[in-house]
């Protein structure tokens, strides 16, 4: 795995997370530093929320989730998908029922909280607009596309994966996949399709974590490409633990976190943990 990329893709997610999910102004056309490359907006992704049985309305409600993204000046296209805000309320109360893979009926079954939520993603706030995968042309890019990148934090960790497989298969493009903290998205059978068509994939995981290990095997599997992170520092002689973070179950889970624990394995400058997630 290139560390840089999976830094570079992570904060691609955080700028999608910069984005209020009630702001559902389009950002297309505006220029955004993400590490020390420009990007340009394509468009701005939209879906319906996530209900939750404590939150059941929040279903109804039409939110910003992503951006469509490509280089300034160069053709690399980036899909960054953030979480929702409401992840320890479908961790609390989710039933993961499996539905048949909306996209490709040979390909298993999805959970279906996010499947619904997949279905709803658009580059438009119309419900009726296009698909992401339907935006997916070389007519939407400004110029020729030369790689496609699909990226996603938690519950859009979940989305990434359903739109690679989709991309994989329903337009022409190859695309790579990096996910941090995602859960298990499908059954053996979807894991099976998507490993066969997406295996450019980087899945990373902070060890302690809880949302990665949900929702819970045989009838769920991860995809391929696993690369953990370790909250803690062990050392030997003398032997000792230390946390790198709060262990807690928000400073496990957020982007910044895994962000943190990357930077130093890529040699670069380190990202600062949130200041409620210091050791």
């Amino acid at each position: 795995m290139d560390l840089n990329q999976a830094i570079l893709f992570g904060l691609a997610v955080n700028a999608a997370y910069a984005v209020p999910p009630n702001d559902l102004t389009n950002r297309a056309g505006t220029v955004i530093q993400i590490g020390a490359a420009n990007y340009e907006v394509v468009t701005t992704i939209y879906a319906n929320d996530l209900a939750t049985d404590e939150n059941p309305d929040r279903g109804k409600a039409r939110v910003s989730i992503g951006l469509l993204l490509q280089a300034a000046g160069a053709g690399d296209v980036i899909v960054a998908v953030r979480g929702t805000e409401g992840y320890q309320e479908w961790i609390h109360d989710a039933q993961f029922l499996l539905v048949p893979c909306p996209f490709m009926p040979s390909a298993g079954s999805t959970e279906d909280g996010f499947t619904e939520m997949y279905r709803s993603m658009r580059v438009g706030v119309d419900p009726t607009s296009n698909s992401v995968t339907q935006a997916m042309t070389p007519a939407t890019f400004k110029r020729p596309v030369t790689s496609v990148t699909i990226c996603g934090h938690s519950l859009g960790g979940a989305l990434a994966t359903l739109l690679a497989l989709d991309v994989a298969v329903n337009t022409p493009f190859f695309p790579s996949a990096f996910t941090y903290a995602s859960p298990r998205t499908g059954d053996p059978q979807f894991v099976r399709t998507y490993n066969h068509c997406v295996p450019n994939t980087t899945r990373i995981a902070n060890r302690l974590d809880a949302v990665p290990n949900l929702p819970f095997p045989p009838l769920y599997e991860h995809v391929i490409g696993e690369f953990p992170l370790n909250p803690v520092k062990v050392t030997l002689f003398p032997f000792s633990v230390t946390p790198l973070l709060q262990p807690n179950i928000v400073c496990l889970h957020i982007l910044t976190s895994f962000l943190h624990l990357l930077s130093p394995l890529a040699g670069g400058p380190i990202i600062n943990l949130t200041s409620d997630c210091v050791a």
